[in-house]
């Protein structure tokens, strides 16, 4: 095997596609003394940029409620990446794309979740590590189950 079809996997980019923190019942939600309960939803995208270049978009979205519907916060990160990703079997991509690449982004992600919230003026929220390969392995059994139906 020559060098040239070794795996390649490099970082070039990590960086904060987009970030927005609403509070809409401010001021008089930090009157509040109940402690609300906390959504977390994940969403990840890969697509290529260039030969072998792919951006990867982590998407997580924490919602922080009273009672039936009375948001106290809603924090949306998306943190990215530009990989350079080279020689991978095909059948391989797919999962590096949507396992490996958010593992590396979760934890830029999950920081800057923390630091919006505490800026926002609320207790820090430190979201638990994920399981990416289990989300990913569900992403694929409903997506087989779909196409099933269908």
């Amino acid at each position: 095997m020559t060098e040239n079809a070794q795996p390649v996997f490099n970082i070039e980019k990590l960086y904060v596609k987009d970030l927005s923190l609403e509070v809409p019942h401010a001021p008089k939600i930090f009157l509040e003394r109940e402690t609300p309960q906390i959504n977390v939803q994940l969403r990840t995208e890969g697509q290529g940029v260039d030969e072998g270049i792919f951006d990867v978009t982590l998407t997580v979205t924490v919602t922080a409620t009273l009672g039936e519907n009375k948001t106290v916060f809603l924090v949306e990160v998306q943190q990215a990446g530009i990989f350079q990703i080279r020689n991978i079997p095909e059948g391989e991509l797919e999962p590096l794309l949507m396992i490996g690449c958010p593992n590396i982004l979760f934890p830029y992600a999950r920081e800057a979740v923390t630091d919006a919230v505490t800026r926002a003026g609320f207790q820090p929220v430190i979201l638990a590590p994920v399981n990416f390969e289990a989300l990913y392995q569900a992403q694929q059994q409903r997506a087989a189950a779909d196409a099933a139906v269908q």
